[in-house]
């Protein structure tokens, strides 16, 4: 059987960005690579490092960064459940000129 979605929390929770206790303001929803400071770039579909100046990682919603992250999943892993990938609350820094991890480097184990 071919799988072409993934469940609703295989990239963690769902979450609203304006219901967040954020330690400062968020752009947008971004999948990061865990253990990482890599983020989906929506335009190659490629994980990019947040300092990369092409990288453009900040989706509008929860929905749209899910699907990218399951798009990348499908074409990427053999096993989808071991895909190490978070959906994230991220900024983009005008001064710095490069994407922001509110929480910082997720680790992929406790």
């Amino acid at each position: 059987m071919i799988c072409n979605t993934l469940p609703a929390d295989a990239f963690g929770d769902h979450f609203e960005l304006s219901a967040l206790p954020l330690p400062r303001p968020a752009d947008g929803y971004a999948v990061q690579r865990l253990d990482t400071d890599t983020l989906l770039d929506r335009a190659s579909g490629h994980f990019l490092p947040v300092r990369n100046p092409e990288l453009q990682a900040l989706f509008t919603s929860f929905a749209t960064a899910h699907a990218a992250a399951t798009a990348w999943v499908l074409a990427n892993c053999p096993n989808h459940v071991e895909h190490h990938l978070a959906i994230v609350p991220a900024s983009y820094d005008p001064v710095l000129q490069r994407h922001v991890l509110i929480y910082g480097v997720l680790c992929g184990q406790p």
